[in-house]
């Protein structure tokens, strides 16, 4: 009597208790592959590019006279926002090396260029 009713639960929970792991298998599958794939750090490089036209925008609306103190703040903050999309897109740069000046102009516009490049829509 007993391995009758072992019996009749296997064919009627069975087949139910089958039907509903295929059906809970695709969302598992997609938990695992979340769970495995790589969050790649820092900001997302479309909030990078759209800060990188906001800042080159208030960097080429400051007055001729503008305190140095303002005019070095808009530059800096924009050399830190080229750094990070540099590194973003792995694009190798010298911002934080090379002196103010002429040669730290010359840098940003290299690689504001390599940016473009990459596919960085920037001024």
């Amino acid at each position: 009597m007993v391995g009758n009713i072992l019996i009749y639960l296997g064919v009627v929970v069975g087949p139910t208790v089958v039907f509903a792991l295929v059906l809970k298998l695709p969302r598992l599958v997609e938990r695992m592959a979340r769970r495995r794939m790589p969050v790649a750090p820092g900001i997302p490089v479309e909030k990078l590019a759209a800060d990188l036209r906001r800042v080159h925008a208030a960097l080429q609306r400051l007055a001729p006279d503008a305190p140095v103190v303002r005019r070095r703040a808009t530059s800096e903050a924009y050399d830190a926002l080229l750094a990070q999309a540099c590194s973003a897109v792995e694009i190798t740069h010298q911002l934080d090396s090379v002196p103010r000046g002429i040669e730290r102009e010359v840098e940003r516009l290299r690689v504001e260029e390599k940016l473009r490049e990459a596919g960085l829509v920037i001024p």
